[in-house]
């Protein structure tokens, strides 16, 4: 199988990425695919001795098939809980999407079918004045996994992420209902409205569930028909 990427966004912070990027990864592994991942920029890292590092990152780095180092998982690691780029102005360190491109690159030699990499926040986020996380992705032309946190007001945040994940020429290679408030009034007909406005498949959903593995995740999971084996 060609090596392939897939990009994990999400309709705001604290939507669950992560948890969908994992069990996506459980899903790959179980279907014979060798993954990795990486989360090129992660805030709110804690410094435990060895260097910063990101609850998120560790998660990635523990489920993929493929061993990388932290380092190579999540290249910069800041300390605030913040936005990205101001974290990193008030580090010292400049953020472009080139640099963040070459670390992605970086993993292009080794042995893999599957990388995903994970965004921060949302798909708008800014690395400086003119680049956002999404200079990334479309760097990349990586597909597109949006996960849609269903909470009040989700509707529109996925409507408006969608349009602009295509507004910049990529494919969305699904969404994924991610139950963050369980008990959204309606949440069964927001699903469905969804689902009648969005092309693109929707990949699975996931309820809020106690002691969360990727494995539970990857269970309520489908993998984009781009990445299903034969």
């Amino acid at each position: 199988m060609a090596k392939k990427w897939l990009f994990i966004t999400g309709t705001d912070t604290d939507v669950g990425k992560t948890a969908i990027a994992t069990g996506l990864l459980s899903a790959a592994n179980k279907a014979g695919l060798r993954t990795a991942a990486i989360k090129p920029i992660a805030a709110g890292c804690v410094d435990t001795g060895a260097g910063l590092e990101n609850d998120d990152a560790l998660q990635l780095r523990a489920i993929a098939s493929h061993k990388l180092s932290y380092q190579q998982v999540n290249p910069i690691a800041l300390e605030a809980a913040i936005a990205p780029h101001i974290a990193a102005q008030e580090s010292g360190k400049t953020l472009s999407a080139s640099r963040l491109v070459g670390f992605c690159r970086g993993l292009t030699l080794l042995p893999l079918d599957l990388i995903v990499i994970e965004g921060a926040g949302g798909w708008r986020v800014p690395l400086n004045d003119r680049e956002t996380l999404a200079d990334v992705a479309r760097e990349m032309k990586c597909p597109v996994v949006l996960v849609v946190g269903m909470r009040l007001g989700c509707l529109n945040h996925a409507l408006l992420t969608a349009e602009a994940i295509r507004a910049d020429g990529l494919v969305i290679a699904g969404w994924v209902a991610n139950i963050i408030d369980p008990d959204m009034l309606r949440l069964e007909e927001n699903i469905a409205t969804l689902k009648r406005l969005f092309n693109e498949p929707c990949l699975g959903t996931v309820p809020r569930l106690q002691n969360l593995t990727p494995e539970q995740v990857g269970s309520y999971l489908c993998l984009p028909a781009e990445f299903e084996t034969n």
